[in-house]
């Protein structure tokens, strides 16, 4: 059995998308909040307390029965739609909705279709390309550094006039000012690795990567390597079923492929896959599972140092890292100052650090009141900041051509690049990507290539640390 970490507003098709994400001339299933309508579900503000994934497991409510005519509907839209992208063509949306696999149809077309958009876009960028020294890459958490968590260093560019400025994050109220809005993600990281075992007795590493209609997963099969993991792409893995630990069990059923070219489905990255787990999903997690790390991490840690302080809902395969070095009380600090703090979620799912692709689907939620201060902030001419590439791409999600912001919730397959640019966010908090990573056509979208060279010119110079337990970089207009 499996367990479902998401559940619609009252009245809402569940993981129905926003009216405003649908192709034109389709018949909506679920439309955006009205604005000054009541927060959705789960939009509670932010408790200053460490989240776990076990305590949290007895409020998510249940678990959903597991039926095989999920896993055959699955399987049967799968491969339709990897025949479709194999033969060289565009997979048709359906329909708009993304409905359970109990429905009448399958859901996986409207479901994998979602990621064309914007694909094509990243592949014709050139994102930001430099060289990251090993030395640079931050290997272990802060605090084993012999550092508090806001005692990480702080870069601050002003894309204004090019001005970059160096700090600690426990200064961040010198570059924040009263009325300043920082919107951040509130979702909890799971454990989402899980030691498995293929029928020949192979042993790997499953990454579940999110959480899809129809109780299908998206995953990652990974083998281990001189350092960490690497993905695990040998011999023919459709139909494959794997042993997970406790009695569970994982089958994959097809590439997951959807925006990615079609010579790729032979060896894909990414699988859909069904799971039959012996309780719900988070208490087994926290059971067996443990933090997704890449090689530059040389140890396994514990998940506290991969939550968020803010954290209130588990649903992430990784850290939202944008705000892993705030404190409760640099928090408090903050709101005293005159600082306005408003959440959202948005469920991450694997990240692309190695094959450098555009970003998959994502579940999100975006509170009423949320939408509501970010209108107020820039309708008054006050700086709305993200903290964090997840919000910039939840709120852009909801943001009409012309700046207003709608709440809403469901599947987002938005891609930022400066060719679209951003309409709801004036700044940013974020940590240092890779080379040529499409979060950098984000970052481009927001502050321009030009000043995007000379802050990261800045931050190699100056041996600024990367990664999820690295630095953070603030941009400012």
């Amino acid at each position: 059995m499996s367990s479902s970490l998401h559940q619609p507003t009252e009245g809402q098709t569940p993981n129905a998308p926003p009216r405003h994400l649908m192709p034109p001339g389709t018949a909506p299933s679920a439309r955006p909040a009205a604005r000054g309508g009541g927060s959705a579900p789960g939009s509670d503000r932010p408790r200053s307390s460490l989240a776990r994934v076990e305590p949290l497991a007895a409020a998510a409510g249940g678990h959903s029965a597991r039926h095989a005519g999920h896993a055959a509907a699955a399987a049967r839209a799968a491969a339709s739609f990897a025949a479709q992208s194999k033969a060289g063509r565009r997979p048709r949306l359906a329909r708009a909705r993304l409905v359970s696999a109990s429905a009448a149809e399958d859901p996986a077309p409207a479901l994998l279709s979602a990621f064309v958009s914007g694909a094509a876009g990243i592949r014709e960028l050139a994102p930001l390309d430099f060289d990251l020294p090993p030395g640079l890459e931050a290997c272990e958490p802060a605090e084993v550094r012999g550092l508090a968590r806001d005692g990480v260093r702080l870069m601050v560019s002003y894309r204004g006039d090019n001005r970059v400025e160096h700090a600690r994050f426990h200064e961040l109220d010198r570059f924040l000012r009263a009325g300043d809005l920082l919107v951040i993600n509130t979702s909890g990281t799971l454990p989402a690795a899980l030691a498995v075992t293929r029928a020949d007795g192979t042993p790997l590493e499953l990454h579940l990567s999110t959480h899809l209609p129809g109780d299908v997963w998206s995953v990652e099969l990974r083998a281990p390597g001189e350092h960490g993991t690497l993905p695990y792409r040998e011999g023919t893995l459709a139909g494959a079923a794997l042993a997970l630990p406790g009695g569970a069990s994982a089958r994959l059923l097809a590439p997951y492929a959807a925006d990615r070219a079609s010579e790729r489905l032979e060896a894909p990255r990414l699988w859909l896959a069904t799971l039959a787990l012996p309780e719900p999903l988070l208490p087994y997690l926290a059971r067996h599972g443990f933090p997704i790390r890449y090689g530059y991490v040389r140890e396994q840690w514990p998940l506290d140092y991969y939550q968020t302080v803010y954290a209130t809902e588990p649903g992430s395969a990784e850290m939202p890292s944008a705000g892993r070095a705030f404190t409760p009380e640099l928090i408090a600090q903050l709101v005293a100052r005159g600082v306005q703090i408003a959440p959202l979620l948005l469920h991450t799912g694997v990240g692309s650090l190695e094959e450098h692709e555009p970003p998959y689907e994502e579940q999100y939620r975006v509170p009423a009141e949320t939408a509501r201060l970010v209108n107020a902030a820039r309708a008054e001419g006050r700086r709305v900041i993200a903290v964090g590439t997840t919000v910039v791409r939840a709120l852009e999600t909801v943001t009409e051509p012309d700046g207003t912001v709608h709440a809403g919730e469901g599947w987002t397959w938005l891609v930022v690049t400066p060719q679209r640019g951003v309409r709801a966010v004036d700044g940013l908090l974020t940590g240092l990507h890779e080379p040529r990573a499409s979060h950098l056509a984000m970052l481009e979208a927001i502050a321009g290539r030009a000043h995007l060279q000379v802050a990261y010119d800045a931050a190699l110079r100056e041996r600024y640390l990367w990664h999820e337990f690295g630095d953070l970089h603030l941009i400012l207009p």
